[in-house]
């Protein structure tokens, strides 16, 4: 990936928050249930069924979003820029598969959460976002 300038390191960030809505605590207690780790892929392609099947791609993501924001802008690096971007462009994805009918306890609900995203919650604003988790603006 080239070098992003100041202003598309800046859109990143506020897509990023706009994408990822739920606050760290949230996702770290969903990344801990045993619900949050029988959805998705697995890196080799296999469909995560049970918790025994290996973490999949979504559950790895959701920790290295909490990895991300812990970090101050300033010490976000190339690689962070690359898995907001992935972040969101799953995100953005996955949101126009939505299926039928109850979507609470859905395989796709849970599979988004992996990736901090509560489709029952909205799509947040960076301003939204930050009230809600309480972060001062120089954190993520």
């Amino acid at each position: 990936m080239s070098e992003l300038s100041e202003a598309q390191k800046k859109a990143i960030r506020s897509d990023f928050k706009g994408a990822v809505n739920m606050p760290p605590a949230r996702l770290r207690r969903w990344l801990q249930a045993a619900d949050s780790k029988r959805v998705g892929m697995t890196k080799g392609g296999r469909k995560v069924a049970s918790t025994g099947d290996g973490k999949s791609v979504g559950h790895r993501m959701g920790e290295r979003i909490l990895e991300i924001k812990g970090k101050r802008v300033a010490q976000l690096e190339a690689d962070d820029y690359q898995a907001m971007r992935k972040v969101i462009g799953y995100v953005h994805r996955h949101l126009r598969q939505r299926p039928a009918g109850d979507l609470k306890d859905s395989r796709w609900r849970q599979s988004l959460m992996n990736w901090g995203h509560d489709p029952l919650k909205g799509w947040n604003t960076p301003r939204a976002c930050d009230r809600a988790s309480g972060a001062s603006r120089q954190f993520l």
